[in-house]
């Protein structure tokens, strides 16, 4: 659809039933996760395993086709870890697995089908062994990863770094960069003399951000009817 044809009620009512729903069945699967997260279409959000934390604001969008996944793995003596800070935005398909330890600082992005791992996930030799080599993944404050990079085992990536769109990370990343490639390498330093504005700075002011959504909700819905909307969903027409 180029136009969202939903009455305002209509989509505030989905909305309360998105968040009634992380409440009851996304919030319980987590370790521990901060206030007021954000999850759209939160059912086709997978967790798997123990030991899966968050902090506040997380943001995190999914869809039918593109579902998010966070695993730990609990095998023999390994036991998955995933941390993340405040403030981080998980995009569709995205997939973090851990068999020991991933940590994700605060504010961190991570586009469209970017993977985290911290194991080989079999042995090179012995097939048969399930988590194979692992080695913990540390992802710096205000990182963020671009659509379809790997990061791969045993990676630190530094505050502020960029990893560029279908990169493979192998090896550590220094702060304050732009790295691209595969195996990823530093392109270009970030500018020193730019200011870094870090995502929260949108939560810095909760009611006046809850104000600004709820008025473009009411200048793009409020003309819609439920007879449009559900013409639109059953008998679209060119420009729908």
């Amino acid at each position: 659809m180029i136009q969202d044809h939903r009455p305002l009620t209509i989509k505030r009512l989905f909305s309360i039933y998105e968040h009634w729903y992380v409440r009851h069945f996304v919030a319980p699967q987590f370790y521990s996760l901060g206030d007021n997260p954000t999850m759209l279409k939160p059912w086709f959000i997978d967790l798997h395993g123990a030991f899966i934390e968050a902090g506040l604001n997380l943001h995190v969008i999914s869809g039918p086709d593109r579902h998010v996944s966070l695993s730990t793995w609990k095998f023999e003596d390994y036991q998955g870890h995933i941390t993340i800070g405040d403030h981080c935005l998980i995009c569709p398909a995205v997939r973090i697995d851990s068999g020991s330890q991933i940590t994700i600082g605060d504010n961190c992005m991570f586009a469209a089908g970017s993977y985290i791992t911290d194991s080989d996930w079999h042995d090179i030799y012995d097939r048969t062994k399930t988590v194979g080599t692992t080695l913990p993944v540390t992802i710096g404050d205000n990182v963020w990863i671009g659509d379809g990079a790997t990061v791969c085992k045993g990676v630190t990536i530094g505050d502020n770094s960029v990893i560029g769109a279908g990169s493979i990370v192998t090896s550590d990343i220094p702060a304050n960069c732009i790295a691209a490639g595969n195996p990823a390498r530093v392109i270009k330093p970030l500018d020193p003399d730019q200011t870094l504005v870090k995502r929260e700075a949108i939560f810095a002011d909760p009611a006046a951000l809850q104000a600004k959504l709820d008025a473009i909700d009411e200048y793009v819905l409020t003309p819609n009817t439920l007879w449009g909307w559900l013409r639109s969903k059953y008998f679209p027409r060119r420009g729908d």
